[in-house]
């Protein structure tokens, strides 16, 4: 049932935040959509050999963010929440541009710059589309 998430002990990312991104990320391409029921706390920390302490605080993060939403005694589902998967989708999207912008500062490149390298990898997305 959890086989989706997958825990690198080489990742220098702590492991909640590593649970977290793949159940976001699930959430983000519809994998999950709203209502899925998740393992329990125990049984996906028994499920991943981590800590039930590792998985609680992602699910409590992941309910703080309204990603998921928990129930006493009923367990964790996918929140029926309008616009979460878009929500999420833009997130992700303004990491990477973040990541990239970041990289072209690096490399000295100007706003300018940028801008055309963006365009110019959009450009090539689009012909490869068709």
């Amino acid at each position: 049932m959890h086989s989706w998430i997958t825990i690198s002990l080489v990742d220098p990312r702590p492991l909640y935040l590593q649970v977290i991104e793949q159940v976001k990320r699930r959430v983000a391409v519809g994998d999950l959509p709203p209502g899925s029921e998740l393992p329990s706390i125990r049984e996906l920390a028994a499920g991943l050999k981590v800590s039930v302490i590792t998985i609680k605080r992602a699910y409590l993060e992941l309910e703080r963010d309204g990603v998921i939403a928990t129930r006493q005694g009923k367990g964790s589902v996918v929140a029926d929440r309008p616009g979460l998967q878009s929500s999420i989708q833009e997130t992700e999207m303004r990491q990477h541009l973040t990541q990239a912008v970041s990289l072209g500062l690096l490399l000295g490149l100007s706003n300018t710059e940028m801008q055309k390298r963006i365009a110019d990898v959009y450009e090539q997305s689009q012909k490869g589309d068709k």
